[in-house]
């Protein structure tokens, strides 16, 4: 499918209301789906079409390189660079794995989005003090072999660099035993810049490299880890 670049009316008068409609049919029907479902894996399935028409709709084509060799019955951190906040449709229409994401608790009072995060067994966290029930949350992650995605920056880069990631991601990866399968995502900031509304169709490549193992790490090597990680995800960003 080939779109014409977007221009600002139409991402107003076209995109912001398609969009939306995705967002609360999809919202309502993963929440109504929740009453059923605690565990939140239909709710994942209405993630993954409500991501895909976005993609579809607004003209972005995804190529995933690598990710053949992940065990579809086991629990990984993916962590990702963050370039746009099309990186999260992104990576859920890439990554065939029953996701939850890390965010902050804020995001939860969302309406339609928020509310289906709270009710699918997202981790909705306080950055300030994130408490020990997020350790609870991972190992219900892992008995039900669900995945976590982070994005370590903890914010959006807006010139496409890698930044430093925060070593509290790997904190919780480490603590839960759980490799971490660095992701790196390219070009998604030219289909959104940080600021700014309008869209514009294009190509993005997401790249799954090898996982890194935690298991038998203690908290001191979080750091380095955490580094190794972004150099990884560096190598295929552009």
């Amino acid at each position: 499918m080939t779109l014409p670049p977007y221009h600002w009316w139409r991402t107003v008068f076209f995109l912001i209301p398609v969009i939306g409609v995705y967002t609360i049919v999809l919202g309502t029907i993963s929440i109504l789906s929740s009453l059923v479902d605690p565990s939140g894996d239909v709710g994942h399935r209405c993630a993954q079409l409500w991501a895909r028409l976005i993609l579809r709709t607004t003209g972005v084509r995804v190529t995933v390189h690598g990710g053949g060799d992940l065990d579809p019955a086991k629990s990984y951190v993916f962590a990702s660079n963050h370039q746009s906040i099309y990186d999260i449709p992104i990576v859920f229409s890439a990554l065939p794995f029953q996701l939850r994401i890390l965010a902050k608790a804020s995001l939860g009072h969302v309406p339609f989005l928020g509310w289906h995060l709270r009710r699918t067994g997202h981790l909705l966290v306080d950055r300030k003090s994130p408490g020990p029930g997020i350790i609870k949350k991972m190992a219900r992650l892992v008995a039900g072999a669900r995945s976590l995605v982070v994005f370590p920056e903890g914010t959006r880069s807006v010139d496409g660099s890698v930044g430093r990631f925060k070593r509290g991601m790997f904190l919780v990866a480490i603590d839960a035993g759980l490799p971490v399968v660095p992701v790196s995502i390219a070009r998604s900031r030219f289909v959104m810049l940080k600021g700014r509304l309008m869209t514009c169709p294009g190509e993005v490549t997401i790249t799954i490299h090898d996982p890194i193992p935690t298991t038998g790490l203690g908290h001191d090597k979080a750091r380095d880890i955490a580094d190794h990680v972004r150099e990884v995800v560096r190598t295929a960003v552009s």
